[in-house]
């Protein structure tokens, strides 16, 4: 089947975002030597809504909607987006077609005064956007005060280097791929800060049945990346996970085995159940999904009932 003669891309407007959207522009382009690859760049809910955390305001969709509307509209052919922004049940008549290699898919520790957290005095103050950075903060760092931290890359940095806090955690990832890996003080391992189902690894999401372009995008799918996604995805999905679930899922291929840990836990971070597993990577999404019982079954059941009555 034949590339169409232009394929465009849909993608939120932020720094990093555009980063991704021009990396997609990129390889399709030397895929696809006839086609122009344009890029459509779009504001969505969650970029405008910076206020409150994102768990308040209806979680990880807001970042994606208005790209499939464009999709459905015919604007676009595929979004691209960071895996662990996409909702863990896709929306109906939308698919993940392909997920790329994955960049360091750990946290980093940023700061203009401390080394790492270890060196944070009692009562610092720590910024983080995600509830499951925060469960962990609280569990291990009692003595640090944790605040919320909204915006882009950017914005984010802007609020360190103006003192509003004295240290925060962002993704290694989006830093590397920006240029800013001199802003990272330390990136923690995933002993310290279990990474989020996703993290690292982009996304190209297109409208169900778009056979066409699902051959285009085919040769970005990393298929190692896939399979480690696809099991941190299904236990999150098993857990009801979302932006109001702390919650960290993070696999690796290792010796030919795939290697699944993950948490769950209180936003306090004073009840916490985590486990792991190994299995042939083939069985990713039902090793996902075994892990996620394994964790009920040690008392998984009582905290998502809690978070249940706190929403």
């Amino acid at each position: 089947m034949s590339a169409p003669s232009k394929i465009v891309i849909a993608s939120r407007e932020s720094r990093l975002a555009m980063w991704q959207a021009v990396h997609v522009q990129g390889r399709l382009a030397s895929l696809n030597p006839g086609a122009e690859v344009v890029i459509l760049g779009m504001t969505t809910k969650g970029d405008q809504i910076l206020d409150r955390p994102l768990s308040e305001i209806g979680g990880k969709g807001l970042f994606i909607k208005e790209l499939e509307v464009a999709m459905q509209e015919g604007k676009a052919h595929l979004a691209v987006h960071s895996m662990k922004d996409v909702p863990m049940v896709m929306p109906e008549g939308f698919v993940l077609a392909a997920i790329s290699a994955r960049e360091n898919p750990r946290d980093a520790f940023v700061s203009n005064k401390y080394k790492g957290l270890d060196d944070l005095p009692a009562g610092a103050v720590v910024g983080t956007s995600s509830l499951r950075r925060e469960s962990i903060l609280r569990a291990k760092y009692p003595q640090l005060v944790i605040k919320s931290l909204r915006g882009n890359l950017d914005t984010r940095l802007r609020k360190l280097d103006a003192g509003e806090y004295d240290a925060i955690i962002l993704a290694a990832a989006g830093l590397i791929r920006l240029g800013l890996e001199n802003r990272i003080k330390s990136v923690l391992t995933a002993e310290q800060s279990l990474p989020a189902p996703g993290q690292g690894a982009l996304g190209i999401e297109l409208i169900d049945g778009a056979v066409a372009m699902a051959d285009v995008v085919a040769p970005l799918n990393d298929p190692e990346t896939a399979h480690c996604v696809k099991a941190e995805r299904a236990f999150s999905r098993a857990l009801g996970g979302s932006c109001q679930v702390p919650l960290g899922g993070y696999a690796i291929i290792e010796n030919g085995q795939l290697w699944l840990r993950g948490f769950v836990a209180t936003p306090d971070g004073k009840e916490m159940v985590s486990g792991e597993l190994r299995g042939q990577p083939g069985d990713d999404e039902a090793l996902g999904r075994q892990l996620a019982e394994q964790l009920r079954v040690q008392g998984a059941n009582a905290i998502l009932e809690k978070l249940a009555h706190c929403q």
